[in-house]
């Protein structure tokens, strides 16, 4: 096995500096929103899994939310099952549905559970379906239909769902039990019918019913950017609303920034932007000064 020699006193000055950290969060929830390079690159998917073992051992109760869209595609191009997106979002027909499921109740989710696991934590992956945690029904959405009158029409997307309500005991049971809670985003309605769901907004949803300390959302850029193109360490409300109404902020990350925005509305203590291309990166965001991402929120480094 290689290892990598430190100098003693930099590894005693590391782990002073988390010293606070660990006394700070210790019996707080973080939700991380798992996806992007951190999901698909093999020294990524490690550093994540032994990052997620070490916080449950030094007293923190991790919650991972995962997604899975480019697996998603990947199977319906294997199954030459046609993809369509409306306004960025794949409608999903019932034999997609059937393989959203399968990708990401199964195939993946049991990975990260595995991968937990042989890290040498205690993990359970399950769905939104499993003791109905997460109630959704049908998404609608509406989209011009003629730009000389103004009307619209209602768009189906199929099964690809809104959050009604979330429970949260079978999440703090786990917890409690010293399990770490891997949780796929599919929802269902009273009548059993399954819905796909943004991975961002069920992560920013569950932080905010779990009162949660942070929601880290695990992204493929270093964090937000302000207009000069430098990586903000924190950002306002304020100064967010500003980057979006200049353009700054755009396309895939104006999710991610509403997602975090409302999370911290609701409840959740701080919600952070994260560089998921850093090994490391949630160890480096919560314990140390210089943290990896831009953090969004009351909570302050």
């Amino acid at each position: 096995m290689q290892t990598t020699m430190h100098e003693p006193g930099l590894v005693v000055e590391i782990l002073s500096e988390a010293l606070p950290y660990i006394q700070k969060y210790a019996g707080k929830t973080i939700v991380v929103k798992y996806g992007g390079n951190a999901m698909t690159d093999e020294r990524l998917i490690d550093s994540f899994a032994r990052d997620m073992v070490l916080l449950k051992t030094v007293g923190l109760n991790p919650v991972v939310v995962h997604g899975g869209g480019p697996q998603i595609g990947q199977m319906l191009e294997k199954l030459q099952i046609r993809s369509e997106f409306i306004n960025g979002m794949r409608v999903t027909t019932k034999e997609a549905m059937d393989v959203v499921e399968m990708v990401l109740g199964g195939q993946i989710n049991k990975s990260i559970v595995d991968r937990i696991n042989r890290a040498g934590g205690q993990a359970i992956g399950m769905t939104g379906k499993d003791n109905a945690q997460i109630i959704a029904h049908k998404l609608v959405i509406e989209r011009p239909s003629d730009t000389a009158t103004g009307e619209s029409e209602q768009v189906d997307l199929g099964h690809v769902g809104e959050i009604v309500d979330i429970s949260t005991d079978l999440i703090n049971m786990l917890s409690k039990a010293n399990f770490i809670p891997v949780i796929a985003p599919i929802g269902v309605d009273e009548k059993g019918n399954a819905y796909n769901i943004n991975a961002d907004i069920v992560a920013g949803r569950i932080a905010s019913a779990l009162k949660a300390e942070r929601l880290m959302l695990l992204t493929n850029i270093a964090g937000l950017m302000d207009a000069e193109g430098n990586v903000m360490r924190d950002a306002s409300t304020a100064q967010i609303q500003a980057l979006i109404a200049d353009g700054t902020i755009h396309g895939g990350m104006l999710p991610k920034t509403s997602c975090a925005l409302e999370a911290v509305k609701q409840g959740v203590t701080s919600a952070v932007i994260v560089d998921g291309r850093v090994p490391h990166a949630t160890l480096l965001e919560i314990f140390t000064d210089a943290g990896a991402g831009t953090m969004i929120g009351a909570a302050q480094h």
